[in-house]
């Protein structure tokens, strides 16, 4: 918004309050408005939104004796966009471009402020140089991070599970507005950003919080006792949380939009979810894999055959053992491991392991006699031996 503008803005209509009304008249008076269009009680309505500006810079101007003072001085000098000559001119009222005046193009063309002339004067007076306007920034709320504990089966099939957080939200007893009778007035240093501009000293300049509002572009005038002007207190709550298929211990998942609450219509921050998983008595995990150790006789090793082996959450499946098969040999199940990403399984990987007997009946014991006798010619430690000798 130009200079022009705000010289031919008449703020005492936009709070409805004459000319001549105290400054306890015009504090009423936005209270009032201030409370009936609040973004928070007008949530999604974008022209109650605009109008909660309006009267907000209003009052900026007019709730501040020395602003008033020079705002109704600067329009009693030009009027509404009309210059008055003083003594020894032609009399009378006649119009004229006040982009001329301030420096800009015919019709207020330049873009940017006045480039000088008495837009700089009044520049002072709305803290903008000539440029700019007054508004209250939407703020985003804020990241929460929590975290959660799956056995081992709801990690791989996923599970919806309650979260219990606490955050900062809007407070209830002020409406968020940190004011005790949730009308704060527009911060006069930021004018309402919730930034200052610092110097770099490079010939550009970077932004800060501002130091008096804390970055809310509001302040208020009687702070709320329970968040001490802040419009923020701590909020719990719990949430049903869906958990995809797949996730792995120490996992941190992102869930856009579940963080805590924007202020002034704001969006609301993230949550983050850090998972843990626990054991499971059978199987193991090797990234989308599950794995399974699967204890076989010695003759199913020598000879051969078929084996059952368990899955998770499903049934059995069937795996045929070569003759011959070493103890520690893998074998692969497709499809009965994690869930991926794109919904696919990963597989299950069987290891085999010889069972060796501890407690043998007299029948066992005598094929296991006679088998030895019939292989004493076979040393399976002969080429260690030779291996040993060579190195």
């Amino acid at each position: 918004m130009s200079t022009k503008d705000f010289i031919e803005k008449d703020y005492y209509k936009v709070l409805g309050v004459p000319k001549d009304a105290t400054e306890a008249e015009i504090k009423k008076a936005y209270r009032k408005l201030a409370r009936e269009f609040h973004p928070d009680a007008n949530k999604g309505n974008a022209k109650a939104e605009e109008r909660f500006k309006e009267i907000s810079e209003a009052n900026d101007i007019l709730g501040d004796p020395k602003k008033r003072k020079e705002y109704d001085e600067a329009r009693a000098l030009f009027g509404n966009g009309g210059f008055r000559p003083g003594p020894g001119g032609s009399g009378g009222t006649f119009n004229f471009d006040l982009g001329d005046l301030f420096g800009g193009q015919p019709g207020g063309g330049q873009a940017g402020g006045f480039g000088g002339g008495l837009g700089d004067v009044f520049g002072g007076l709305f803290n903008r140089g000539g440029a700019g306007t007054t508004r209250t920034q939407p703020r985003r709320g804020q990241d929460i991070e929590s975290e959660v504990t799956l056995s081992f089966t709801e990690a791989i099939e996923g599970a919806t599970v309650p979260l219990r957080m606490s955050s900062q939200a809007p407070c209830k007893a002020c409406s968020g507005t940190g004011d005790k009778n949730g009308t704060p007035r527009v911060c006069p240093t930021c004018v309402g950003t919730g930034q200052v501009a610092r110097g770099s000293g490079g010939g550009f300049s970077l932004t800060d919080p501002c130091p008096d509002c804390k970055g809310r572009g509001l302040i208020a005038e009687e702070p709320c006792e329970v968040c001490k002007g802040s419009g923020r207190a701590k909020s719990s709550r719990t949430m049903q949380v869906r958990i995809p298929a797949g996730v792995s211990d120490g996992q941190r998942i992102r869930l856009r939009g579940k963080g805590a609450p924007g202020e002034r219509g704001g969006p609301a921050g993230d949550l983050y979810v850090v998972v843990h998983v626990g054991t499971h008595p059978v199987f193991g995990r090797k990234d989308d894999n599950l794995t399974v150790t699967v204890p076989v006789t010695y003759p199913e090793a020598a000879l051969g055959g078929e084996i059952r082996v368990p899955t998770l959450g499903g049934p059995p499946v069937t795996l045929k053992l070569p003759p011959g098969t070493p103890n520690g040999r893998t074998m692969r199940a497709r499809g009965k491991g994690a869930v991926r990403k794109d919904g696919t399984r990963g597989d299950l990987l069987v290891t085999v392991e010889v069972s060796v007997p501890k407690d043998l009946s007299g029948k066992a014991r005598d094929a296991l006699e006679a088998y030895r006798e019939a292989t004493a010619d076979q040393d399976p430690r002969a080429e260690l031996f030779q291996a040993a000798k060579g190195a």
